[in-house]
């Protein structure tokens, strides 16, 4: 694998050489002062570019960068963003991936003003003058009264889905339901509990992927246990334990945020989905 001093000299030395390519920053992990080094940290690079469209009307240059593994280019796909920009997402043969996003310059507010940004070459003095890079911007934020009253609500109330789904034997259904919509939910209640334990000073990262650093280990080895196999009854399982941890953090929540928590909703839907389980074992 090549390292991390040759990767940025190949990404420096061919926007210095490119004429088209006016400034060069970096955003992501490696910027983030919080984020565990590895391996296999990506190199979220963006070229600021003068004559854009040479860039994707021939798309071999980015051959440059090394051997690949694969491709992506999300602009080039079903669900383009529209918002002007073109990136290349590569994984190269030594283990290596440089996800490289291409800004025009005449679109310079695509830059934003995202907190893990770090400037590496600026041939015009076109870059902002970015803050000390930090995760700043991807801290979990305290909720306003009604976000934390929807996700409650849409917790329980989606619950139901996922029981009518085990009971009508539509297990793509119930899986999708409870791991799309109320794993989500369940989520954001861990993320704003971890931030009632460090007074909303630190992210969780994407997708929850910190949980196991901030969450006490027993809630920890219990939210693993929310995760089944195909299994009813172990699906049944994982769902009352989830139910369990939110109710537990949703009330820490509450209390620490002034907020009402509608624990009726939550026995009503434990006494449905006894009973939809209950129903479930009979036949």
């Amino acid at each position: 694998m090549r390292s991390e001093e040759e990767m940025f000299e190949l990404i420096l030395n061919v926007a210095e050489k490119d004429s088209r390519v006016r400034a060069v920053y970096m955003n992501g992990s490696r910027t983030n002062p919080n984020a565990p080094k590895d391996v296999y940290q990506d190199y979220d690079i963006v070229y600021v570019v003068e004559e854009f469209e040479t860039f994707i009307a021939d798309k071999s240059w980015i051959d440059v960068f090394g051997d690949r593994l694969m491709l992506q280019m999300p602009e080039a796909m079903r669900y383009p963003s529209g918002k002007g920009h073109f990136n290349w997402m590569m994984l190269f043969k030594d283990g290596n991936r440089l996800d490289l996003t291409l800004i025009p310059i005449q679109k310079l507010e695509l830059i934003g003003s995202d907190s893990l940004s770090i400037a590496l070459m600026d041939k015009d003095g076109i870059l902002p003058l970015f803050p000390k890079a930090s995760d700043d911007d991807y801290i979990t934020k305290l909720p306003s009264e009604l976000f934390y009253l929807s996700c409650c609500n849409n917790f329980w109330w989606c619950l139901q889905n996922v029981a009518k789904g085990i009971a009508r034997n539509e297990l793509p259904y119930s899986m999708m339901m409870f791991h799309n919509v109320v794993r989500e939910e369940l989520h954001d209640m861990m993320a704003w509990y971890i931030g009632t334990t460090t007074d909303f000073t630190v992210s969780v990262g994407k997708m929850g992927k910190y949980f196991k650093r901030y969450l006490p280990t027993e809630i920890y080895q219990q939210y693993l246990l929310t995760y089944s196999d195909s299994d009813y009854n172990n699906m049944w399982d994982a769902i009352f334990i989830t139910c369990d941890i939110f109710s537990l953090l949703a009330i820490q929540v509450a209390d620490y945020c002034g907020y009402y928590y509608n624990k009726q909703d939550e026995e009503n839907m434990r006494l449905y989905l006894n009973i939809v389980k209950n129903k479930a074992l009979e036949e």
